[in-house]
């Protein structure tokens, strides 16, 4: 679908390494942690100091004490070394510490966050989304993310650091060897470069083959009982092989860039190291230079070169981060297109009574100008009870989404209790609209923590049982070896569909909207179970508004009345007998569905 493929842009966009803007989002994301980043940045020149310590009495070591046979002095000096060196290890494990904490604090906060967002959007943005890619912003995003803080943006700010150490130490023990040194700098930015250009289009391949790996992994699972059903294993092995190949060629090729510049980079410093021996042995027979100095120096060329060849591992771990930040971002900066007017005054503790609804001219599509509902007007009066039917793709279930405002009209208003829904509080009205949809979903957890997913109050266990009751579903519960305390696995798979759909029904009751709309709450369940369900309707709808939407008319005979919507329209409406009498398209549909001819 053309969605897909726009929506899959996003996922393999590249950022650049360091994004000014992004970088002061993060910040604002990690300020309230900034004791632990002052921290971390206080130990950076701590550190810096004991790298570059090194080097220098080794120097002291060599020129003052070896070179003159003083083994007392060179204790000393080794000494001061091993507690220089075990001071280091300190400070890099507390470094790491407070950097992984860091990371793992800002990932927290920015998955709650992101998780809270999308709580609030509306359903338009989950049909436009796959699951697959929110769970990766909520998820993978933010871990990258952390890496910014914990090999990434610090790394570079502590190298930063240690090499303008480096850098001033050996201008000052001698300009003119260091000038030596830093000769093979411009050719080292230009390597890097180069391999830097190179490694960003092998990355964004390794992104673009993982994601389509990704993409083939979900739909088999997803697709499993499809899969094994006409016996396409074989298919769909060889099909993941492929996607597999390509992906290992491509982290390949990646990998191939990362170690050319590795090996590069060190291959410079060779000949660094190589300069800096001919020079420095030259100003040693001269006796301009000391032995110790120029083992000095090779220790500092060393530290000098050493983060520059991880350059490229810190570019790509940047770039993921940018890159993930931006699309965090981009979910946290979206504002719900639903939400509660300004204003809006909670009716949670209004008393809840039968209440009107009326669609006034309504027309809605999902995509465009392709209209679902085309000036659909009706209205229910207060503890009517009305079925809504038609043909599959006629917008009945849209009429039960605009009802609870899951989705706002393009135009016309739809009215419940005589308001605008658009006007209501949102949780209100959800809390005064109920829906039952057809495919029942239920959450991990007891029987009893599903049925109580509203927050309004405690229940008893009495009326608890009355609404399981009710619902006809006390007996499978009472067969279940923990009872309500049964616990469900993942969207409630070790209970049969329609046991869900009568746990949906005793949750629907244990909610007590003042306006109930059953979506075809009965399809799924067998004939016995309708027919104790249609029974228990009666009390279940007494002094309530309703609206039942069905494909099989045998379950709506005893509406109050039945409206047959055609085209995004109301086409008829009547009792059941009148709209057979009629002999439209009720009474064909009727005709369809029996196989007899109205009577």
């Amino acid at each position: 679908m053309p969605e897909r493929s726009r929506d899959r842009d996003p996922d393999e966009k590249l950022g650049s390494a360091f994004d000014r803007g992004l970088v002061a989002r993060l910040w604002q994301a990690a300020r309230p942690h900034r004791a632990l980043i002052a921290g971390s940045t206080l130990l950076f020149p701590l550190i810096a100091a004991a790298e570059l310590a090194q080097p220098y009495l080794l120097k002291i070591a060599i020129d003052e004490h070896i070179l003159r046979a003083d083994w007392l002095g060179l204790t000393w000096v080794a000494g001061l070394y091993a507690g220089v060196l075990a001071l280091l290890y300190a400070l890099r494990w507390l470094e790491a510490y407070l950097m992984q904490l860091t990371g793992q604090l800002v990932i927290h906060d920015l998955r709650a966050q992101s998780f809270g967002r999308l709580l609030g959007l509306e359903a338009a943005f989950f049909d436009r989304n796959p699951v697959g890619r929110l769970m990766t912003r909520v998820l993978n995003d933010t871990e990258a993310v952390s890496e910014a803080f914990t090999s990434g943006l610090f790394a570079v700010v502590a190298d930063v650091v240690t090499l303008t150490g480096v850098v001033a130490v050996m201008l000052w023990i001698d300009w003119r060897l260091a000038l030596v040194t830093f000769s093979i700098v411009p050719v080292l930015f230009v390597v890097a470069a180069y391999f830097r250009l190179r490694a960003r289009d092998a990355y964004r391949r390794v992104r673009q083959r993982l994601a389509h790996l990704n993409a083939v992994l979900q739909e088999s699972l997803q697709g499993m009982t499809v899969i094994q059903l006409f016996a396409r294993e074989r298919h769909e092995y060889a099909g993941f092989r492929r996607a597999n190949a390509e992906y290992r060629r491509a982290l390949f090729g990646s990998t191939l860039y990362e170690v050319l510049l590795y090996a590069s980079v060190e291959g410079l410093g060779s000949i660094a190291l190589a300069l800096l021996l001919w020079y420095g042995g030259g100003e040693i027979v001269a006796g301009a230079l000391s032995f110790g100095a120029l083992v000095a120096f090779i220790q500092y060329t060393n530290r000098f070169f050493l983060p520059i060849r991880d350059l490229g591992a810190k570019y790509t771990v940047m770039q993921a981060a940018m890159a993930s930040a931006e699309r965090i971002f981009g979910l946290l900066d979206r504002a719900p297109a639903i939400a509660s007017p300004a204003g809006a005054a909670s009716r949670a503790g209004v008393r809840r009574h039968a209440s009107p609804v009326e669609f006034a001219s309504v027309w809605f599509a999902y995509e465009g100008d392709d209209w679902v509902l085309r000036d659909c007007a009706f209205r229910v009066a207060p503890g009517e009870r009305v079925a809504l039917v038609g043909a599959t793709g006629e917008g009945k279930s849209t009429c039960a989404r605009l009802l609870n405002r899951a989705y706002d009209v393009a135009r016309g208003r739809v009215l419940v209790d005589g308001v605008d829904v658009r006007a209501w509080d949102l949780a209100s009205l959800r809390r005064h609209v109920g829906i039952v949809f057809q495919d029942a979903l239920l959450f991990t957890g007891t029987i009893e923590e599903n049925l109580r997913l509203h927050a309004d109050g405690a229940l008893s266990a009495a009326e608890l049982g009355r609404a399981v009751e009710t619902a006809r579903a006390a007996g499978f519960v009472a067969a279940l070896p923990q009872g309500l305390g049964q616990v469900l696995t993942e969207r409630g798979g070790n209970v049969s569909h329609g046991q869900r759909q009568l746990l949906a029904i005793a949750r629907a009751l244990v909610y007590n909207p003042a306006v109930l709309v059953l979506d075809e709450a009965t399809s799924s369940v067998d004939p016995e179970s309708e027919a104790l369900i249609r029974q228990a309707m009666a009390g279940l709808l007494k002094d309530r508004t309703s609206i039942t939407i069905a494909h099989r008319l045998s379950t709506v005979q005893n509406a109050d009345r039945i409206l047959v919507l055609h085209r995004g329209r109301i086409h008829e409406e009547g009792s059941h007998a009148d709209l057979l009498r009629l002999g439209g398209l009720y009474a064909r549909l009727w005709e369809l569905g029996t196989g007899s001819p109205p009577a």
